[in-house]
C-alpha cells in the first residue's frame, strides 16, 4: 500500500505511532498486502490483453475518439501495476527476508542494504501511485478540454511532463527532507516530515477535491452540445448523456474508496503523534481505528489498479487473444469502427452501429455542430464514451456477454 508512513519507518528514530503501526502484525500485513496486490496486478494485466471481438461488451467495440485520453486511461492503468508491484516486492522481502528488515531498526549499521531496500522500495511505491494521482487530474482537465476547448494527441507530451516531472520532484523532495541529514540519523520531531507528507498527499487531495468539479463541469458542456445540435434533447442523447455521468461518477467512487482510508488513518496517526503517551487508556478507540485503517490501506490500495480498469473499461472478460495475427493495439484506442457480424443480427453490434450513426448525424450538421474552437462535437463526445457500456444499450444487451 501507498503511505509515507513506509519512508518514515526507514529511519531508526522513528516516531512512535509509525513504529506502532508498522510493528503491528507485521507479517500477516504483509501476506494481505501481498493478496490483494498480487490479485489486482493479474486482473489488471489481464484487463489490459487484448480480447477476441465476438466476446467483447458492448462498450468495448472501437469507436472513434481523441487519442489523449485513451493514452491518458492505459498510462493510469500502468503506474498501478508499477505500483502493486513494488508492494509485492516489498512485502515479499519483508515476509522472506526478516533479518534484512530487523536491521533497519539498528542505529548506524555498517550494512547499508537494509536501508537501501527500505527506501528504495518505499519510493518505487510512492513514485508510481503519485503519478498514477497526477494522470487522474489530467484526465480530468483532458475530457473539460475536450468538450470545452480542444485536447488531444499533442496536449499528451504536456502530460508527460506535468505528471512525471512532479511525481519525481516531489518524491525526492519529501525524501530528501525527511533523511536530512541522513537515513542512520533522521531529525527528531514532526516537523522534519511535514513536507514529505505534504508531498505525498498533495496530488491525492488534488484529485479528490478538483476532479469532482471538473467531471460535473464536463457533465453540464456535455448535455448541452448535445441539446446543441438539433436544437432537442432525444432519449437517445439522454441516454449517452447519463452513460456518461455515471462513467465519471464509477472513476470517483473508485478513488475515494481506495484511498480515502489513507486520509483517515494519518489524521488518526498525527493525532496520536501529537499525545505525550499513544498507549494512554483513554486512546484505545484512536488505536484501534488507527489499525482498522491500516489494514484496510493494505487492502484497498492495490486494488485501486483492477478496479480503476472496471471503472475505465468495464469487465472485458478472460476471452484473450493469443493469435499471432492479433490487432497490436488495445481496443480501448483504436480508431477503426466496428462491423456488423456475418450471418445473422447481433444486438451488441447493432447498438454500436446505432451509436456510429448517431456520431456520423453529428458530423454532417454545420454550424452548431462545432465546439467553440471549431472541434467537431461528436469528437468531444466520442471522447467521454470509452470503456464500459458508454454507448447506447439496454439490460437485454447483457445477457450476450456471460
Amino acid at each position: 500500500m501507498a503511505s509515507p508512513r513506509l519512508e518514515t519507518f526507514c529511519c531508526p528514530n522513528r516516531d512512535a505511532s509509525t513504529e506502532f503501526v508498522i510493528t503491528f502484525q507485521p507479517l500477516f500485513f504483509s501476506a494481505i498486502c501481498i493478496g490483494s496486490a498480487g490479485l489486482s496486478l493479474i486482473f489488471s494485466i489481464l484487463q489490459l490483453l487484448p480480447k477476441r471481438r465476438g466476446y467483447r461488451r458492448l462498450g468495448q467495440y472501437p469507436l472513434p475518439k481523441p487519442a489523449s485520453s485513451s493514452r491518458i486511461l492505459f498510462i493510469i492503468s500502468i503506474c498501478d501495476i508499477l505500483g502493486c508491484t513494488g508492494i509485492i516486492m516489498r512485502s515479499s522481502i519483508w515476509l522472506g527476508m526478516p533479518n534484512l528488515v530487523r536491521g533497519i531498526n539498528v542505529a548506524n549499521n555498517s550494512d547499508v542494504w537494509p536501508e537501501v531496500f527500505c527506501v528504495g522500495s518505499a519510493m518505487w511505491i510512492q513514485l508510481f501511485f503519485s503519478a498514477s494521482f497526477w494522470w487522474t487530474f489530467c484526465y480530468a482537465v483532458d475530457v473539460f478540454l475536450v468538450v470545452k476547448r480542444s485536447a488531444g494527441i499533442s496536449t499528451i507530451i504536456l502530460y508527460h511532463m506535468i505528471t512525471w516531472g512532479l511525481a519525481v520532484l516531489l518524491c525526492v523532495e519529501g525524501v530528501a527532507m525527511l533523511y536530512y541529514p541522513s537515513i542512520s540519523s533522521c531529525e527528531n520531531g514532526l516537523q522534519h516530515a511535514i513536507p514529505h507528507y505534504i508531498t505525498t498527499y498533495a496530488p491525492l487531495l488534488l484529485v479528490l477535491i478538483v476532479n469532482p468539479t471538473l467531471f460535473a463541469r464536463t457533465v453540464s458542456a456535455v448535455t448541452s452540445l448535445l441539446k446543441g445540435r438539433q436544437g432537442i434533447y432525444t432519449e437517445n442523447e439522454r441516454r449517452l448523456g447519463t452513460e456518461i455521468k455515471i462513467r465519471f461518477f464509477k472513476i470517483m467512487l473508485v478513488f475515494f474508496i481506495c484511498w480515502l482510508p489513507n486520509i483517515i488513518n494519518e489524521s488518526l496517526l498525527f493525532y496520536l503523534e501529537m499525545q505525550t503517551d499513544i498507549k494512554a487508556g483513554d486512546l484505545k478507540n484512536i488505536r484501534n481505528a488507527a489499525l482498522i485503517t491500516w489494514f484496510i490501506m493494505g487492502i484497498l490500495n492495490p486494488m485501486s489498479g483492477f478496479l480503476n480498469t472496471l471503472a475505465f473499461h468495464g469487465w472485458t472478460g478472460f476471452k484473450v487473444d493469443c493469435s499471432l495475427q492479433r490487432r497490436r493495439e488495445l481496443a480501448w484506442d483504436s480508431a477503426s469502427t466496428s462491423a456488423a457480424n456475418v450471418g445473422g443480427y447481433n444486438p451488441i453490434v447493432g447498438s454500436t452501429l446505432l451509436y456510429q450513426s448517431h456520431v456520423q448525424e453529428a458530423k454532417n450538421m454545420t454550424g452548431k455542430n462545432m465546439t467553440g474552437n471549431g472541434q467537431p462535437a461528436s469528437d468531444a463526445i466520442s471522447v467521454l464514451s470509452e470503456g464500459k457500456g458508454h454507448t447506447i444499450e439496454n439490460h437485454t444487451f447483457e445477457c450476450f456477454n456471460l
